[in-house]
């Protein structure tokens, strides 16, 4: 069963090195933003590229799954950041979005380190994002922080 549809749209003008594009989200949460190849290898100047929103998707997603989990387990927690950070490198000669580098911190009451940690783990890479993105790219935590 669907639960829901979102759609983005990119137009891309020129060809891909001089080129520029811009990506529209159809709900309007965001403004209308551009795309280049440089934002994507060398230096973003105030674009994006598909590498920052796919980080951007796996952190907002996998800090509701963690939030979740947490709360369904009794500890609401006060607040989750998490960072995502998508690698885009040449592999075999072909650029490739290999690896994604996950970091957490949380200030949830009352929980165990342990606890805590074992759900950043289970629930983080089993959010929808996460599972899309198994099997394609490796999904590294680096580091979980429980803060009083």
């Amino acid at each position: 069963m669907r639960m829901a549809e979102r759609t983005a749209t990119s137009v891309w003008n020129g060809n891909l090195n001089e080129g520029s594009g811009r990506v529209t989200v159809e709900s309007g949460a965001l403004p209308e933003f551009p795309v280049t190849w440089a934002a994507r290898t060398v230096r973003s100047d105030g674009k994006t590229s598909p590498e920052e929103l796919i980080a951007a998707a796996h952190s907002s997603c996998f800090s509701m799954a963690v939030s979740n989990v947490l709360a369904k387990n009794g500890n609401t927690p006060e607040s989750l950041e998490v960072q995502s950070t998508v690698i885009f490198e040449r592999i075999n000669d072909k650029p490739t979005a290999s690896t994604v580098e996950v970091r957490v911190r949380g200030r949830v009451p009352g929980i165990e380190r342990s606890t805590f940690e074992q759900t950043v783990r289970e629930a983080g890479l089993d959010c929808p994002i996460s599972r899309a993105l198994k099997g394609s790219m490796e999904i590294k935590i680096l580091d979980i922080q429980l803060q009083s």
